[in-house]
């Protein structure tokens, strides 16, 4: 294959501007995706969006083809980084690992986890890099979309109108609704009557039950991820939501009602028993759904797995044997190099279990060579699934989940316990979590650049500055979110006791708090103390594989899994894989997740099944229908990344406790349906309305 800047060509490559572009969009684009992926459980690729800012940016200062690749190479890495950061980084948390997450010890600690699995990742790439990116049986769909986007721009296309025109609605909208100038979500509890039923023999009065109904919400970003997804994959999350807010959590409390609630009971005490029932019951349950699921995922791709793992070993001997040509499209990071940065990831790890997490010698230097050893497997395979289906639907998760068991297990059979075994499994488990993702990423980046005439060990080099920048960087914004979800709840709560005049606070621990002492508490103090349901783990940042990962953590190494639980989990996934369900992690999810964000990601399936019909029913030919795809896409993005970003924003001011609330108790909710229906009526009109003449040739797809 020729490559679009031949060999013998030598354009401007890698240059300050694009990799400084590159670190800025790498921080940016990984702390969207952060935000996105602990509140929804999704991530999103970063390479097609990085490629069309990259781009926009790169042309104006007047640079080269090559350094537009260079800027979305480095920009797309910081994603990866992030994934691998918020499934497993709050699960420290949540595992009360970390009673408090910001500390510079536990900064540091994650930083190097970050930083040592991203080196890891990008070191098993420079191995294993040509085989893959040359392998015709590899169609890498989204490098052959990123790198069409760059040649597009060469010769006058853009995409970037719809992108940051999508940005700034998403901005606007999420804006409105952290200033909660109307009321943003609808709640109503429908209550059923009381009646008597038979137990044991005997006849048992019961208080009732009911339902809890609940508006979507009110969110760009959801609506993207399910017009992403598309219509199929959204209904399956939902479903989880439908299963756990109108099968699970009723039955549940109906039969829990005549020991926890009074017979006056009011729709707050249910609405109360309902979110307990959900978090302490329910969601257990869609942890061992999870498991089972993600068991299955690799399970159907075992015969892709095996062969990426043959076809690894083989290419690691060609490449000590030093089997590879030398011009400027296929040099590598020397073979020298790539052994020192494997050496410096296992050595990172060696420290931070021996001098952090205080487990023995011995340990340290197992976990290290478990480090490597899943390290390379994983990024082998990590690698061969984005060549086939795109880094979008690599599974990470689930890679992460058999690191996570396999890394326990050996804690147990070494005789570790307590909260050093728990530590030094998810450590493992982060680095291992990283190096896949990053090694996935950079391998569809890689492709591009092949196609483009990028110069493959420049890549490597910009791609670990992106780490070294993101690993230092993306504790932050997880900081902000984590605590500043904590304050804005505090704040609101102890706004409402003071309204009631409640002068003292009872905490858990029995001790009691004036609203003053409270409110001079350390964030997650404040949380233990006011019980609030905030942070990770909690109604607004739900982090559910971190919560997987705690809770498997946990239950293998200290014993303490809720095995009762769990195990209806599993067989409720197995149930759900006879019957053929095409995504039971996606239903387990969808268990997981509050219900308006699973309605929300649904309503985004919705506008884009009608898209695809509306496009049939106009006659659409292929060209077009890509177009439409292509520029829907861009749209969903947009609208991610613009709430992301302003997310992030208001998440400071909330960890900076400023009160932007403007309205206390808002109103109107019609306003919020009318959001719902432009965001729809936009999704649905502009891709369609640009999807140009029939005689045009068509693009390739770029649907992630």
């Amino acid at each position: 294959m020729q490559p679009f800047v031949p060999s013998d060509q030598n354009l401007k490559e890698f240059s300050l501007r694009a990799v400084l572009i590159g670190l800025v969009m790498a921080v940016v684009l990984g702390s969207a995706n952060a935000y996105l992926g602990l509140k929804a459980g999704m991530t999103i690729a970063a390479t097609y969006p990085a490629a069309v800012i990259g781009m926009a940016l790169i042309k104006l200062m007047k640079g080269t083809i090559l350094e537009e690749n260079m800027a979305r190479t480095v920009g797309s890495i910081g994603e990866s980084v992030a994934a691998g950061a918020i499934f497993t980084l709050p699960a420290f948390v949540i595992s009360g690992l970390w009673p408090k997450f910001f500390t510079p010890g536990n900064y540091l600690t994650s930083s190097l986890i970050m930083f040592a699995g991203g080196v890891l990742g990008i070191m098993f790439v420079a191995l294993l890099r040509r085989v893959m990116v040359e392998d015709a049986e590899l169609p890498y769909p989204e490098s052959v979309a990123a790198a069409e986007i760059h040649k597009a721009g060469a010769k006058g296309g853009s995409g970037t109108t719809f992108l940051f025109g999508a940005m700034g609605i998403g901005a606007v909208i999420q804006a409105l609704v952290q200033l909660s100038i109307f009321a943003t979500t609808w709640e109503h509890f429908v209550r059923f009557g009381a009646n008597v039923i038979k137990l044991g023999g005997k006849f048992k009065a019961q208080v009732g039950g009911g339902m809890l109904l609940s508006s979507p919400g009110i969110s760009p970003a959801y609506m993207g991820v399910g017009y992403i997804i598309g219509p199929k994959l959204g209904a399956l999350n939902f479903a989880g939501g439908v299963l756990a807010w109108g099968l699970l959590v009723p039955i549940i409390s109906y039969f829990l009602a005549p020991g926890a609630m009074p017979a006056d009971a009011t729709e707050a005490d249910w609405v109360f028993l309902f979110g307990r029932v959900w978090r302490d019951i329910v969601r257990p349950i869609a942890i061992g759904g999870m498991l089972v699921s993600a068991c299955f995922t690799l399970f159907r791709m075992r015969k892709s797995l095996g062969a990426g793992l043959t076809r690894s070993v083989s290419d690691v001997k060609k490449a000590a044997a030093g089997e590879h040509t030398v011009d400027r499209v296929n040099k590598d990071l020397s073979f020298t190099t790539v052994l020192g940065g494997i050496g410096f990831a296992a050595f990172v790890t060696f420290l931070i279990t021996w001098q952090i997490f205080h487990v023995s010698l011995l340990v340290s230097l197992v976990t290290a060579l478990v480090v490597v050893i899943l390290g390379f497997f994983f990024a082998a395979i990590s690698g061969y699934l984005v060549g086939i289906m795109g880094s979008s639907n690599n599974p990470i998760s689930g890679l992460t989940l058999t690191a996570l068991v396999v890394t326990a297990l050996v804690m147990v059979l070494l005789g570790v316990k307590g909260h050093e075994g728990v530590a030094a499994v998810l450590g493992v488990a982060a680095v291992v979590c990283v190096s896949a993702a990053v090694a996935g990423e950079m391998l569809q980046d890689l492709k591009a650049g092949y196609i483009l005439g990028g110069t493959p060990w420049r890549m490597q080099i910009g791609d670990i500055l992106g780490v070294a920048l993101s690993a230092a960087v993306l504790f932050l914004p997880l900081m902000v979110l984590h605590e500043g979800d904590i304050k804005k709840s505090a704040m609101a709560k102890v706004g409402s006791l003071e309204a009631q005049q409640v002068q003292t606070v009872a905490a858990p621990d029995g001790r009691n708090y004036t609203l003053a002492e409270v409110k001079a508490l350390p964030p997650d103090q404040k949380k233990a103390v006011l019980s609030l349901d905030a942070g990770f783990g909690g109604k607004s940042i739900s982090a559910p594989q971190a919560g997987l990962m705690a809770q498997l953590s946990s239950g293998i190494v200290e014993g303490k899994m809720a095995w009762p639980l769990i195990i209806v989990g599993i067989l409720m996934g197995l149930g759900f894989i006879l019957m053929q369900v095409r995504s039971p992690m996606l239903v387990c999810v969808g268990m997981y997740l509050p219900l308006e964000t699973t309605f929300a990601i649904f309503l985004g399936g919705l506008i884009k099944g009608a898209v695809d019909m509306l496009g049939a029913k106009r006659g659409l030919n292929e060209a077009q229908r890509v177009r439409v795809e292509n520029n829907g896409v861009l749209l969903a993005a947009g609208l991610i990344a613009g709430e992301a970003l302003v997310g992030i924003v208001f998440a400071f001011l909330s960890f900076m406790e400023v009160d932007y609330t403007l309205i206390k108790q808002p109103s109107m909710f019609w306003i919020s349906l009318l959001i719902l229906a432009g965001i729809a009526v936009y999704l649905v009109k502009v891709p369609l309305a640009n999807a140009g003449e029939a005689d045009e040739p068509a693009p390739p797809s770029a649907n992630f």
